[in-house]
């Protein structure tokens, strides 16, 4: 008898421990992962629309006579386009791309455009992976975006490299949306590890913005290129939420909000302690932007806050169950609130009136705040015993290191990885090796790291 009213009572305290899940989980917003982070300033702000239009840019087929342009226009030249590939001359190998020269910002740009619903291409591209799959740098890849930014790089090496020997003073910035973002993401790794195929440029000129991307890259290496890549999310946006493999997100797509309700319910039983320490896990890249419109229990836009850090643990690891999860992955929505948030920090600044001098000198400050930054996220990754967070790889090769190749290496260099895979290289000893201090005092990444 008593088994018998036994089942009653499991089944209760089952439906509300469930009941008491999804009350948090519809508790959970967007804002809560941010709320702790530091606002962004116009200064480090100010690319990001200009690159969303640049984005939106490589839709239109004919620049002089768009389509689509947002209101004012894409802002381009279209006489600064130096090449564009659709899919016929990329071979459906990568979203179509465009090289532009933007002489008013002294910037050469190589941009992207997202996921093309249509194109099967996309898809094989974004499909190709499985968890530990690609290991590159010392970390772990999505392999189908690998493959797609080596293609770019081999394709465009040649062109690029005459475009930076012929404008030394110009940056390189690589940018693109959703499947684009990845590709780029992964874009930039390959760059700094081949920099010699590009007329030795400085990595300091070297910049990635990926808006909404995909999680592409494991969490020692998202840490790690954080001073050269910046990710862009809108509000509830689920693909850099989105740790499911993205072949079951696809086929699901009748049944999204089941699939989305079981990704949380799996992402909030998982340990983060757990979740930190598996070296596969893929995460969105680099330094994060969160751009914040919307409060809980408040219906509609609110005026656009951004905010930015190089997060560590909290890295954008749960999905909100938000009617926006899909709406604020659109790179119109993502341009238009980006803009937004700009003029509402320009008009701050025109309020406060700050001098020019003084605008100089924060910048400056600024860049020391990020180094700073940058040094700490790393030594919490450290902390965290994350691996190979602390011990970037040989540079100069696309190559994964065989097998055979370790046995070639001295005792001694053996052993220097073999300390740093075990964790027992010092804290001072790691940031001898990854910085330098420059004349002005600013803390600089090293041009060569052994």
């Amino acid at each position: 008898m008593s088994i018998i009213c036994g089942f009653p009572i499991l089944e209760c305290v089952y439906c509300l421990a469930c009941a008491r899940w999804v009350w948090k989980k519809c508790l959970y917003t967007a804002s809560h992962e941010s709320e702790n982070w530091g606002l962004a300033t116009v200064e480090e702000f100010m690319p990001i629309p200009h690159h969303c239009r640049l984005i939106l840019s490589v839709y239109e087929d004919d620049l002089r006579n768009p389509i689509w342009a947002p209101p004012g226009g894409y802002g381009i030249n279209p006489d600064w386009v130096i090449l564009r590939k659709d899919y016929e001359e990329t071979q459906c190998r990568v979203p179509p791309y465009i090289i532009y020269l933007d002489h008013k910002n002294t910037d050469i740009v190589l941009a992207i455009r997202g996921l093309n619903l249509a194109k099967e291409g996309d898809y094989a591209v974004l499909l190709d992976n499985k968890l530990g799959q690609t290991k590159f740098d010392g970390g772990y890849v999505h392999n189908g975006l690998l493959k797609a930014a080596k293609w770019v790089f081999d394709a465009e090496c040649e062109v690029l490299k005459g475009l930076v020997e012929r404008n030394p003073d110009y940056t390189l910035t690589f940018t693109g949306h959703s499947l684009g973002a990845g590709v780029v993401a992964l874009l930039v790794l390959v760059v700094v590890q081949n920099l010699d195929k590009l007329g030795n440029i400085e990595r300091k000129k070297i910049r990635c913005f990926v808006i909404a991307p995909a999680r592409c890259m494991s969490l020692n290496l998202a840490v790690r290129y954080a001073d050269i890549i910046n990710s862009i999310v809108l509000q509830d946006d689920f693909l850099p939420r989105t740790t499911t493999a993205l072949e079951d997100v696809f086929k699901s797509l009748f049944c999204l909000p089941c699939l989305l309700c079981l990704m949380c319910l799996k992402d909030t039983c998982t340990l983060e302690e757990k979740m930190l320490k598996d070296p596969r896990r893929l995460y969105a890249p680099g330094r994060l932007y969160h751009i914040v419109e919307r409060k809980p229990f408040r219906l509609g836009r609110f005026p656009p806050v951004v905010r930015t850090a190089v997060p560590v643990d909290g890295r954008f690891e749960h999905i909100v169950l938000s009617c926006n999860a899909t709406t604020d992955h659109a790179i119109i929505w993502i341009e238009r609130e980006s803009q937004k948030a700009l003029d509402l920090m320009l008009e701050k600044d025109r309020i406060m009136e700050i001098p020019a001098k003084q605008r100089i000198e924060r910048q400056e400050s600024l860049a020391r705040e990020h180094s700073v930054e940058y040094k700490a996220a790393l030594q919490r990754a450290v902390a965290l015993d994350i691996p190979l967070a602390y011990s970037p790889s040989q540079y100069g090769t696309f190559r994964e290191m065989e097998e055979g190749e370790t046995s070639g290496r001295s005792s001694e260099q053996t052993s220097l990885l073999s300390s740093r895979r075990d964790g027992r290289e010092s804290w001072d000893e790691f940031v001898g090796r990854l910085f330098d201090v420059d004349e002005s005092g600013q803390i600089v990444f090293k041009k060569s790291v052994s």
